[in-house]
C-alpha cells in the first residue's frame, strides 16, 4: 500500500467517524428534545418536518401549471397552455415555481420562519421547493434571495430567503450569491396592500452589483422568495437584474397565493 492509499483510508476512516458522531449527537438531542411537528408541536418520528396530519393539509403545486408562472390548473389544457394571468400581464422573468399553496400551514410556516426567529424552518421549506423547482436547476443557475433593506435585516436578524436559498443550494448542489442584488429603499410591509400598492410600494427599491454579469460567469439566476402573492417582489427583482444585463431569470418560493385556494 502507497501513502496516497493511507490518507484516502484515513480520510474515510475519518469521515465515517464523524458521521457516527453527529448521529449519536442527533439521538441524545432527541432524548432530551424529542422532534415535534413544525406546524403543531406534535411529536414525530424526525426532526425539521410535520405530522403526518398538518402534511396532509399542506396543498402542493403540481402539474397541470402554467409554465410561466406555475399557477395550477384544474385540468390539463395542452402543453403550450399559459394562464390568464400570464396573458394579461407578463411576467419580465421566464418561469416562476412554487412548492405549496399559500394556506393556514404554509402562512403558520412563513411566520415562523419570516419573524418568529426560526431560520431552521427553512430546512423543510427548501426540500420541498427543490422538489418543485427540478425544472430550473438544470445549466447550474446561482440562486439569488430577494434582499431585505439593511434595518430590516438588522431587526430579524436574518433573511428568511437567504436561509430558504442557502438550505435548497444544501439540496442542488448550486451557488448561492446573496450579495448581486441589494434592496435600498426601505419598503412598506406589502401585507394588507393591493396590488397596484404592492407595485409601487417595491419600485424601484432594488439594484443589481454592476459587475453582476462577470459574477455570474455565465449561468442564469433563481431568485429565492418565501412567498409569491402578486408577484410585485420578485419582477422588482427581476427588474433590476435585467437592467444590469442578466437575461436568464427564473423564480421559485415555499408558497404562493393561488385563487381558490386561500387560507381556510
Amino acid at each position: 500500500m502507497d501513502s496516497g492509499d493511507g490518507v484516502v483510508k484515513a480520510g474515510g476512516l475519518a469521515g465515517q467517524a464523524a458521521g457516527l458522531v453527529r448521529r449519536l449527537g442527533v439521538a441524545v438531542l432527541d432524548q432530551f428534545y424529542p422532534p415535534v411537528c413544525l406546524n403543531c408541536e406534535a411529536a414525530i418520528a424526525a426532526a425539521d418536518g410535520l405530522c403526518a396530519r398538518c402534511f396532509s393539509q399542506l396543498r402542493p403545486i403540481t402539474a397541470p401549471l402554467c409554465p410561466r408562472l406555475g399557477i395550477p390548473f384544474e385540468v390539463p389544457l395542452g402543453p403550450d397552455a399559459v394562464s390568464a394571468e400570464a396573458i394579461a400581464d407578463p411576467p419580465p422573468f421566464d418561469r416562476a415555481r412554487s412548492a405549496v399553496a399559500y394556506n393556514e400551514v404554509a402562512s403558520r410556516l412563513v411566520g415562523r420562519l419570516k419573524y418568529g426567529d426560526r431560520p431552521e424552518l427553512a430546512r423543510f421549506c427548501a426540500r420541498l421547493m427543490a422538489a418543485a423547482g427540478h425544472e430550473l436547476w438544470p445549466g447550474n443557475p446561482v440562486l439569488v434571495p430577494v434582499p431585505l433593506h439593511r434595518f430590516r435585516h438588522f431587526e430579524r436578524r436574518y433573511n428568511q430567503s437567504t436561509e430558504l436559498a442557502r438550505a435548497l443550494a444544501r439540496i442542488t448542489g448550486l451557488k448561492v450569491d446573496p450579495m448581486l442584488a441589494s434592496r435600498v429603499k426601505r419598503t412598506k410591509q406589502q401585507v394588507g396592500l393591493s396590488a397596484d400598492q404592492r407595485q409601487r410600494n417595491v419600485a424601484g427599491a432594488f439594484v443589481a452589483r454592476p459587475d453582476a454579469l462577470a459574477r455570474l460567469a455565465g449561468h442564469g439566476v433563481v431568485i429565492v422568495d418565501d412567498v409569491i402573492t402578486t408577484g410585485s417582489t420578485v419582477k422588482a427583482v427581476t427588474r433590476a437584474l435585467q437592467k444590469a444585463g442578466v437575461r436568464q431569470i427564473d423564480v421559485v418560493s415555499f408558497a404562493r397565493v393561488v385563487v381558490g385556494q386561500g387560507l381556510s
